[in-house]
Parts: C-alpha cells; structure tokens; sequence
C-alpha cells in the first residue's frame, strides 16, 4: 500500500464513493416494502445505477502526474 505515492493511495483506498453508491441503493430498496420478481429489483437497481453513474463527474487533482505515475 505504501508502495504508491500519497494521491495515488488516496484514490485507490478511499471508500466514500462506494459507501455513497451502496446508500443510494439502499435508499431505494428501502422504501419499497417487496418487489415482484427479481428481476423487478434487477432493473430497478440498474435504474439507479444509471442515474448515480451519471453524477460522477468530480475532476481528481493533480491527474496527470497520478496517471504518469500509473503508467510507470
């Protein structure tokens, strides 16, 4: 782990992203008492999955050295 320079670690082993995403799952599984089929709940989570992913758009500082790092 400690192998990669500081940006890099952060980016590789921060969990806030997948703490977030597993929430917004949660929020709509939540709310709904029971689903039809499974594959109800399959395509009410790809829904979701679709409309989150749209969001991810935050800019990562400093990413051309961390990507020349990467290469490396």
């Amino acid at each position: 782990m400690f192998e990669y320079s500081e940006q890099i670690r952060r980016i590789i082993y921060t969990t806030n992203a997948i703490e977030n995403f597993n929430r917004q799952l949660r929020k709509v599984t939540k709310t709904k008492s029971a689903f039809v089929s499974d594959d109800a709940l399959l395509k009410q989570l790809y829904l979701v999955t679709m409309h989150v992913t749209d969001k991810w758009t935050m800019l990562i500082k400093d990413w051309g050295s961390i990507l020349m790092h990467l290469m490396i």
